[in-house]
């Protein structure tokens, strides 16, 4: 329990030290974390998102590679790709992640975890330092699960500031394969809400293929604003 008062204390001279705070919204809707590591698992990554807002339509795609460096942390990197609203396809940044899990499995009323990632945009002085907790409740069949972070940017080329998101994804364990899901994007200029799904195919040792699905409504105001997810994620 050490481990996440230190953790937030981090967190909190983070945010009072920030240029600026605020609470944005993201450029498109991503995934909502999931405090687990498996010990020395291994895993490449695909994530697609489609944002459709009254300025056109955004396409997001990331690929990654992640192993674990312990029982208890795993680092993945990240290319991302993006096409923007004039149907231009090129290099968008790389990112590099590391998850940390808190706490065993069922040792406190909740499982904690600890986000940590940053990002280089392609031939540009921005950079973005992302942190946050992360923490899931399983009861029963249902898992409700919980992401706070916080943000900061700085360089040449973009606006150095402080900015929050909270992502909350409730899940009923169905069948393994398939489990339905809701999830909720919440920032100061941003509210997302929509149905989602994810499922798990295990096989021999620590193999597994995860997929989710999702699609997120924006309920900010009159104007269009909806996201479509998908990710594809092989563990060995």
């Amino acid at each position: 329990m050490k481990h996440i008062t230190a953790f937030f204390m981090c967190l909190c001279i983070i945010m009072q030290n920030g240029i600026a705070f605020q609470i944005d919204a993201s450029e498109s809707v991503d995934k909502v974390y999931h405090p687990y590591v498996m010990p020395f698992e291994r895993e490449f990554e695909w994530r697609f998102s489609s944002r459709k807002n009254d300025d056109g339509n955004e396409l997001l795609q990331r690929i990654a590679y992640g192993q674990a460096i312990s029982e208890y942390v795993t680092v993945e990197g990240y290319i991302v790709g993006e096409r923007d609203s004039d149907d231009n396809f090129g290099l968008h940044s790389y990112e590099i992640e590391t998850r940390w899990m808190l706490t065993d499995q069922g040792q406190y009323w909740a499982d904690w975890g600890a986000l940590f990632e940053l990002e280089k945009r392609h031939q540009k002085d921005s950079w973005e330092f992302t942190t946050g907790v992360l923490a899931e409740k399983e009861f029963g069949r249902n898992s409700l699960t919980i992401n706070l972070l916080a943000s900061q940017s700085w360089g040449s080329d973009t606006i150095s500031k402080l900015q929050g998101e909270f992502r909350l994804k409730y899940r009923y364990r169905w069948i393994p394969e398939i489990q339905p899901a809701i999830e909720i994007y919440s920032s100061r200029d941003f509210l997302g809400i929509g149905p989602a799904f994810m499922g798990i195919k295990r096989f021999e040792g620590q193999r597994q293929l995860k997929w989710e699905l999702g699609f997120i409504a924006g309920l900010n105001g009159k104007s269009t604003d909806h996201t479509l997810r998908f990710a594809l994620e092989m563990e060995f």
